[in-house]
């Protein structure tokens, strides 16, 4: 019996009870070994042999020629998923015919589209590409049909107490205090649009900060009667026991990420211009730790922690820092902490060799000093630090105005504001911040629905175009969805809609 474990995102493989060695490898042993394909350190004619033996258990014929180039195929796709199939085909020297039955037998054996899935890149498969296209939300931005979104975000903050350096928030920009009770009426209407199986369609963010908003705890109880697994994305400044107190039903919550600025007060403050911000933030989580525990509370709590130039050797101090944490509840510690380095900015969107090299051997010490000092909690390095970390050089999409889409993909994910405007992309949703009103679909009201707005804009053809300096108002989730209708809708254009981004819904 063979068993599958998880170690990062990469896979291994282990005999649970070896079998007798009898020479030859089992059917399932041999339809295991494929999910190697893609992984760094396999070299090519390994990942042929690999690929090889087991169209030979499934007696397909012309066996060498066809493993050689499903093996480039998916070592390729593991690193680079974004590649139009006809570019791949040109890489291959193939003509159509020949490529077509390529990617015919890559159809039939679903381990290949696995090993895609594990290869190094494959933080944008598992977390973004395959559940869009289980939920048929990027064949609907593609053909251009009304679908409802997977992703609705609700943005309840009327204003936010820190002013980091980063934010494109407008200083001073707010949300009128008497636009507070219809607004928090237009997001209850929205939450109770959510289709009922879409338990993990909403999330709270912002725009500004969620917990500025008094009616925040009804809203978040409203969507758990609903039975939404909502997660909340906050600074926690203010997570304070009067808030909870006035507010008990952001204990209704499914997760809250908070997050985190530096590690003192100095770096908060460089970062937020708020002094003792950090101090105040540690005290919260402290106490709403603790509190978690004694409520015997199932709310999913963890980081969101950019990694700032100069700061890779900090990480071993951010597991020290949540370590220290856990010690406010031993029984509940911290869930989760995600890690990101933002060098988008970059003109080639690349690290310096000496900055790969830091960041490289800090990932490893980080990852490994958590598990020993904060073992059980889980840790995503998402898209590109994963790859780094697995061998492949990290490199962050760029989305440029040209490269965006007019249409969007409001059948992906859109996001809503107090006043009920409807944005399409996640970093336009702040008041008063110059071109984001190009970006509003509609506005939601009390005889106008979100399922309104947004059929009309994809019904009606509605585009916009895109002037320099708007890839900013798209955040990372927002560059890959793009990155992946484009690929698809080239795939379409050169005659290969058939095959369509390779990795399709099972």
């Amino acid at each position: 019996e063979i068993g599958v474990r998880l170690v990062g995102s990469e896979m291994c493989i282990r005999d649970r009870a070896r079998a007798p060695d009898r020479g030859t490898s089992t059917p399932m042993e041999t339809s295991m070994k494929v999910l190697d394909v893609a992984r760094p350190g396999v070299d090519h004619h390994t990942a042929r042999d690999l690929v090889a033996e087991r169209l030979r258990s499934m007696g397909e014929d012309g066996v060498e020629a066809k493993a050689a180039h499903l093996a480039a195929l998916v070592s390729h796709y593991g690193a680079h998923p974004f590649t139009p199939l006809e570019q791949m085909r040109q890489r291959l020297g193939l003509d159509r015919d020949e490529f077509a039955a390529v990617l015919e037998v890559f159809d039939r054996v679903p381990e290949l589209a696995l090993a895609v899935e594990h290869g190094p890149a494959g933080k944008y498969w598992s977390n973004t590409i395959k559940p869009l296209n289980e939920a048929g939300a990027l064949d609907a931005a593609v053909e251009r049909r009304f679908a409802f979104p997977v992703s609705v975000g609700l943005y309840p903050g009327p204003t936010c107490m820190f002013r980091c350096h980063f934010c494109v928030r407008v200083t001073g920009a707010r949300y009128a205090a008497d636009s507070l009770t219809p607004g928090n009426e237009v997001l209850a209407s929205v939450i109770d649009e959510v289709p009922n199986d879409g338990r993990t369609t909403m999330y709270m963010s912002g725009g500004l900060e969620p917990l500025t908003n008094p009616g925040l705890g009804e809203l978040i109880t409203r969507a758990a009667n609903r039975g939404l697994d909502l997660t909340m994305y906050t600074n926690s400044f203010a997570l304070t026991d009067a808030t909870l107190s006035r507010q008990p039903g952001v204990w209704d919550l499914g997760a809250l990420r908070t997050s985190l600025y530096g590690l003192n007060d100095e770096e908060y403050e460089e970062t937020t211009t708020k002094k003792g911000a950090f101090s105040r933030v540690k005290a919260n989580l402290q106490r709403f730790m603790h509190q978690r525990q004694e409520r015997g509370s199932d709310l999913r709590l963890g980081f969101n922690h950019i990694i700032l130039p100069g700061r890779t050797g900090r990480l071993i101090d951010l597991v020290d820092f949540i370590a220290e944490l856990n010690e406010s509840s031993p029984d509940r510690p911290l869930d989760f902490v995600t890690v990101r380095e933002d060098y988008s900015g970059r003109d080639d969107g690349r690290l310096d060799e000496q900055e790969r090299d830091e960041l490289l051997h800090g990932l490893d010490a980080f990852v490994e000093y958590a598990e020993r000092h904060t073992p059980g909690m889980t840790i995503d390095l998402g898209y590109a630090l994963e790859s780094l970390r697995r061998g492949v050089d990290a490199e962050l999409l760029r989305i440029r105005p040209d490269t965006m889409r007019p249409t969007a993909h409001p059948q992906v994910a859109v996001q809503v504001d107090l006043l009920g405007d409807v944005y399409l992309y996640r970093e336009a949703g702040f008041p008063d911040l110059d071109g984001a009103h190009r970006y509003i679909a509609g506005r939601v009201t009390s005889d106008h629905s979100l399922h309104d707005v947004l059929r009309e804009f994809v019904e009606s053809g509605r585009e916009v175009e895109p002037a320099p300096g708007d890839e900013y108002f798209l955040d990372g989730f927002d560059q890959s969805v793009t990155a992946r209708l484009n690929q698809l809708d080239q795939d379409v254009a050169d005659g290969w809609g058939r095959f369509r981004g390779l990795v399709r819904a099972s």
